[in-house]
């Protein structure tokens, strides 16, 4: 899968003086499958705005988003739906996890409804000791920490197939060492299915072998 974008300028940002140095507003780019990709953002430079443009829950912009060289704007709302669930996966810098949800069912819920599940649930309990969170699972998830939170999106994320994950500041609540654990989970599974991503964050990391680096 193919994701370009041609001269995207949110309406929020059109007459910041920042929009002429970005390397993304108002630039035509094209991502392409298997890149791994790091947009470096100062704060107030729209980062979750890129991401929601992307996933294209917002539409405050003018500009083209194109899903294998389609406008999204030709792309009806089932097969947009049908990308989400298939090709694209994303972490929220929210989490937006059900908070009257256990860690486990919002994860599973996440798991069955994908069509023909990616995975059976221990992959649940093999990904949740991976990065610590093994004793959160039963805990409803608004009693969870924010770092416990931020992990079990993660988990979220990976239990549907994609082709491409877009993440908005995805570690912006974990220690290095948990930051490190959650990269090395999510390398290992884009490696596996050949996806890229595009992740956003404030500041330079080594977690990844970037393919790209851009500024916002």
């Amino acid at each position: 899968m193919i994701i370009t974008i041609k001269d995207i300028v949110p309406v929020p940002l059109r007459d910041k003086p920042a929009l002429q140095q970005s390397e993304v507003w108002n630039r035509h780019i094209q991502f392409n499958p298997g890149e791994w990709i790091k947009i470096k953002a100062p704060s107030g430079t729209g980062k979750t705005t890129l991401v929601h443009i992307l996933w294209q829950i917002r539409s405050d912009y003018t500009g083209t988003v194109l899903y294998d060289n389609k406008n999204t704007t030709a792309i009806n709302a089932d097969n947009i739906a049908q990308y989400r669930q298939e090709k694209m996966s994303v972490i929220f810098q929210d989490m937006r996890l059900f908070g009257n949800l256990t860690a486990r069912e919002n994860i599973e819920l996440k798991r069955v409804m994908t069509p023909g599940p990616l995975y059976e649930a221990a992959m649940i309990d093999e990904m949740a000791a991976a990065l610590g969170v093994t004793h959160v699972l039963s805990q409803k998830a608004a009693t969870c920490s924010y770092g416990e939170q931020q992990r079990v999106s993660i988990i979220r994320s990976l239990m549907q197939p994609f082709v491409w994950l877009i993440m908005d500041e995805p570690f912006s609540h974990l220690d290095h060492a948990n930051a490190q654990k959650a990269a090395n989970l999510i390398a290992a599974e884009c490696k596996k299915r050949n996806a890229g991503f595009i992740l956003t964050d404030l500041d330079e990391d080594e977690h990844f072998d970037y393919s790209r680096k851009l500024l916002l």
